[in-house]
């Protein structure tokens, strides 16, 4: 008797839905496909080529190859650029590490020897002990070493290498995204969650990101974990089962070979006893939500203005935000904060969403932004912070030494800053449904600053003494920041923001060499974490010199103060990306025709071009008329048809 007769099985592979699909119906299986994956190659691939020039240099000591088809896209790659024998020649004289047989099989092809062999099942825990037990074949400590990435950022090991001494330098070949019909994926989570399914199968770490978050969009995250308790879960390995227990999402079967036909095989053998003995009483809940209404309300948001001006796609008016849109300038605000303090109400989810919906509603902007702070995340790190009248943000016990910031605990933003999230869904909730919600957090160097000088400063001597005096010192710090930041960002996209802006407040402080060593991998290594789950913003202030390398950090949206024309900015930054700005905010304090001027000018200057977010150089000033944003608003809005008509 074939083991998945009768059973409905979800597959969320993609390359190999067809073999998968014909596996499962081999062992009399009814298949699902739902493919959850699209690969997109990075084109003119910086990271590459200059990985390569340090390749060549000598200054890369241990090359670790991470996938076959990212070594191979890795060389394809190169080869828009140099010959073939040329790169195998370079690759020839170097120390490399494959993870596993795929790898493995094209260096052997291409005649290119490696130093190490990993065992199954090739996990990032694997590539450490192996290291470990070749110290003196394959040293670590105070050497270069590279890892070739393929489909997200692996930081478990990165973090690994660098405990063990290595400086490591991350080559993304390419990055995952979502597919680009949705249809499919988003009829399997119905299906699961009508209880129409009694298997899923993951075969890759990046299925249950992708599956998530669809289904958050949907506004079902939380109901589809419910619902797939009463089903089998199968993973195909180690990587993969982790990634669902993060997500918490407990597998029910992993085959010993982490391989796609004896995870079918190990299905079939187990699938029915596990649903036999799954408890249905415990685990089986109403689903009372018609999927469809949350189809329909995702598609809202997809089609707004300003989600689609972020994927560079025409509208039919130009989206504008505001930085500080919800702010001292608004009275509904000022009689909030008199009442209350400032820490108190961003930890008041009501009151959090009341401000955020208010202030979008009032001026009519076509994106919400959380009512929030960029410090917060330092509360999570012991640090103490208040607010202090006239005086701004805090900061009770600063960082200033070696022993402060190894001290500095790993910070548990994901439970700290709960209220955060908590206040996202009840925004969420409260906002229009085609109007999206944007999330942000501060970018390591601006919060470093804040804590090193122990709040606001002028010339941040604290700051670049110790970041010139103890580079490694000064990167452990800004470690730690992204380590406690990634989480929290993604906190934020569970509970459903539809975008994530970065602040870096003082980064314009710097030159645009210091940048580029002591602040972009750091920033990089934050984009590269959320995984393009959604649109991101970057944004500096008085950072017009930093734009090509701010560019290189990773999000989709560059935000330009009004130091510099849209078009000029445009131009170094590149127009495969979104560009947000620029209006002076000083222009606010004027009066409405001089307002409507301004605005006029900046649409004349981006003409139509996707991809313009209007916004400011900075944010709305505390004296600002709440009536000449709302003439800025509607300036806009009403202009930006005339551009493009």
């Amino acid at each position: 008797m074939k083991g998945l007769a009768g059973l409905r099985v979800v597959s969320f592979e993609s390359r190999f839905s067809k073999t998968l699909a014909d596996l499962i119906r081999l062992q009399g299986g009814e298949p699902l496909e739902a493919p959850s994956m699209k690969e997109v190659p990075l084109e003119n691939n910086t990271h590459v080529f200059d990985f390569y020039e340090k390749l060549k240099a000598g200054k890369i000591d241990v090359l670790i190859l991470l996938t076959g088809v990212g070594t191979k896209t890795l060389v394809e790659a190169l080869e828009t650029r140099f010959p073939r024998e040329t790169i195998f020649e370079t690759l020839r004289r170097q120390t490399i590490v494959p993870r596993g047989p795929k790898p493995i099989r094209f260096l052997k092809e291409w005649s290119i020897p490696y130093a190490l062999t990993v065992p199954e099942p090739n996990t990032w825990r694997e590539i450490l002990d192996t290291f470990d037990k070749n110290k003196k074949k394959v040293p670590l400590k105070g050497r270069q070493a590279a890892v070739q990435e393929y489909g997200v950022a692996n930081p478990a090991l990165v973090e690994g290498l660098e405990a063990r001494g290595a400086l490591v330098l991350s080559v993304p070949v390419y990055r995952w995204t979502l597919p680009d019909d949705l249809g499919p994926l988003r009829r399997a989570i119905q299906e699961i969650l009508d209880g129409r399914v009694q298997v899923v199968l993951f075969t890759t770490a990046v299925q249950a990101e992708n599956v998530l978050k669809v289904a958050q969009q949907l506004g079902a995250a939380e109901r589809l974990k419910i619902a797939l308790k009463n089903v089998v879960i199968g993973s195909v390995g180690p990587d993969t089962s982790s990634a669902l227990k993060e997500k918490g999402i407990l597998p029910d079967i992993e085959p010993e070979s982490p391989k796609m036909g004896p995870l079918v095989m190990a299905a079939a053998d187990k699938a029915k006893n596990i649903l036999t003995n799954k408890n249905k009483t415990e685990c089986a809940v109403e689903l009372k939500s018609d999927v469809m209404d949350l189809v329909a309300a995702q598609d809202k948001l997809d089609e707004s203005v300003f989600l689609k001006a972020c994927r560079l796609e025409k509208t039919s008016t130009t989206p504008v935000w505001l930085m500080r849109q919800a702010g001292r300038y608004m009275k509904d605000y000022r009689d909030i904060r008199e009442k209350t303090p400032f820490l108190d109400i961003c930890k008041n989810k009501e009151l959090v969403a009341e401000i955020t919906v208010t202030a979008q509603q009032k001026i009519g902007a076509d994106a919400a932004i959380i009512f929030s702070d960029i410090l917060l995340i330092v509360e999570c790190f012991g640090l103490g912070l208040e607010y202090l009248k006239g005086d701004g943000p805090s900061i009770t016990r600063p960082v200033r030494t070696a022993q402060d910031i190894e001290r500095l605990p790993e910070a548990d933003t994901r439970s700290g800053l709960k209220f955060v999230s908590d206040a996202i869904r009840l925004t969420r909730r409260l906002l229009k449904a085609d109007i999206p919600l944007i999330g942000f957090a501060g970018a390591p160097f601006t919060v470093a600053s804040y804590m090193i000088e122990g709040g606001s400063a002028v010339n941040f001597e604290k700051t670049m003494a110790l970041m010139k005096q103890n580079e490694k010192l000064w990167h452990r710090l800004l470690e730690k920041i992204a380590s406690a930041t990634i989480p929290y960002l993604r906190a934020q996209m569970d509970a459903g923001v539809q975008a994530i802006q970065l602040f870096d407040s003082w980064v314009g402080k710097l030159a645009a060499e210091d940048y580029e060593r002591y602040c972009l991998p750091h920033s990089r290594r934050i984009f590269e974490a959320l995984e393009n789950r959604v649109p991101t913003i970057h944004f500096g202030t008085g950072a017009n010199h930093l734009l090509k390398l701010m560019a290189q950090a990773g999000a989709a949206v560059i935000g330009v103060d009004h130091s510099t024309g849209l078009n000029d900015a445009w131009s170094v930054i590149g127009h495969d990306k979104a560009i947000q700005g620029n209006l002076d905010p000083k222009i606010l304090l004027t009066d409405p025709d001089t307002i409507r001027k301004a605005a006029k000018k900046i649409l004349a200057e981006v003409s139509g071009r996707p991809g313009h977010i209007f916004n400011l150089g900075h944010g709305v000033l505390p004296d600002t008329p709440v009536e000449n944003v709302i003439a800025l608003i509607q300036t806009v809005h009403d202009e930006s048809i005339a551009v493009d008509s």
